[in-house]
């Protein structure tokens, strides 16, 4: 697969679709009028297409594989509530799209649900796997990044504490907090230290919630209380309503900083002098890839699917920005041996929420 760096998602201030109908063809952006467009057609989770988080990685994917092929006619619509999922489906269906692209581990049922009913449509989902003929999984081993992200956290916190809180209690939330938790575990352990971890106990599966992926307010209430705790690095895994952490602790003058997840918070959010390094899920190009190899006449297997990696580069840390100066170059060796050993199998990342390979 190739890899490239994840790129910014920008230019995402578009015209939402309302439910169920068709988005306006100025979301099309499609090049060249000659020969047959194969069309892609994305649904967003209830995110929406700017959540600076999967759903814009995704849509990001499409629009690289338009460039890279100009046949290619990439339209969105924007899921406002779970019920709007398999409608939004259906419509595209409807309406011969030739790939349908769901984004999250929400719609894993609605997608499941319209490919039986529909077992000659191409269905693609990121961060799900519905088990499915017609459904193309990628998924992302995000524990990998997130050890290393919370190797990184131990060894930059000042309190001894660092914290993490997720949107929903699923599989694609909870692989980052333990992979977080199990990094800082190997901190203490390599370093002989006790540093804590607040908002998730990997062993009985419970933390702290925002129940949302979209309400920065409910994000931000969470993470104060992580802080109010002694937290100085938080880890949010909640879409867009980690921004609400973001943007206060970029208003914290330094009190703490974050590690943002899913696309590099310092091309997403405008909160980059908060953040110190994001675990990055590569679904653009997965997405990319995906596109342009259905368009070139693939049928994408259900079986094995695409689960990105730290060897595949599938899943990484984003660079320090603004605290590449502050992170101590032993700790930047020790971050990126850990990257080296996890790929080569050395370190074994595991979790109850990790992709079948």
């Amino acid at each position: 697969m190739r890899i490239a760096s994840v790129i910014a998602a920008g230019g995402l201030v578009l015209g939402a679709a309302a439910c169920g109908e068709a988005p306006d063809d100025d979301n099309n952006n499609a090049g060249g009028d000659g020969g047959k467009k194969f069309s892609a057609c994305m649904v967003t989770d209830v995110g929406g297409v700017d959540d600076k988080s999967f759903n814009a990685s995704a849509w990001k994917g499409l629009q690289e594989a338009q460039k890279e092929n100009d046949k290619i006619d990439i339209k969105y619509v924007q899921s406002k509530a779970e019920a709007d999922y398999e409608v939004n489906l259906t419509g595209f269906v409807n309406q011969k799209c030739d790939f349908i692209l769901a984004v999250g581990g929400l719609m894993s049922d609605a997608t499941k649900a319209a490919a039986e009913k529909n077992p000659n449509q191409q269905f693609a989902i990121v961060d799900a796997n519905p088990g499915v003929s017609n459904v193309y999984p990628m998924q992302f081993d995000t524990a990998q990044a997130g050890f290393q992200a919370g190797y990184l956290a131990a060894g930059m916190s000042k309190s001894g504490k660092v914290g993490t809180y997720g949107g929903l209690p699923i599989p694609p939330v909870t692989i980052f907090m333990d992979g977080f938790a199990d990094g800082v575990a190997y901190y203490n352990k390599t370093k002989s230290k006790n540093v804590q971890v607040l908002g998730w106990d990997k062993a009985a599966q419970k933390g702290s919630f925002a129940n949302s992926f979209e309400k920065q307010d409910e994000g931000k209430k969470v993470s104060d209380a992580l802080v109010a705790q002694g937290a100085d690095i938080v880890m949010p895994v909640a879409g867009g309503a980690g921004l609400g952490t973001t943007s206060a602790a970029k208003a914290s003058g330094g009190k703490y900083s974050v590690v943002w997840v899913d696309i590099d918070g310092c091309e997403s959010t405008p909160d980059c002098s908060a953040i110190l390094t994001t675990v990055v899920k590569n679904i653009p190009d997965a997405v990319k890839e995906a596109t342009l190899k259905a368009a070139g006449g693939e049928k994408l297997q259900s079986t094995p699917g695409f689960v990105g990696t730290l060897a595949n580069n599938g899943v990484s840390i984003a660079p320090y920005h603004d605290f590449d100066s502050k992170v101590p170059a032993d700790l930047k060796a020790e971050v990126d041996k850990i990257k080296a050993d996890i790929a080569a199998g050395t370190i074994t990342v595991t979790s109850k929420a990790q992709p079948t390979k």
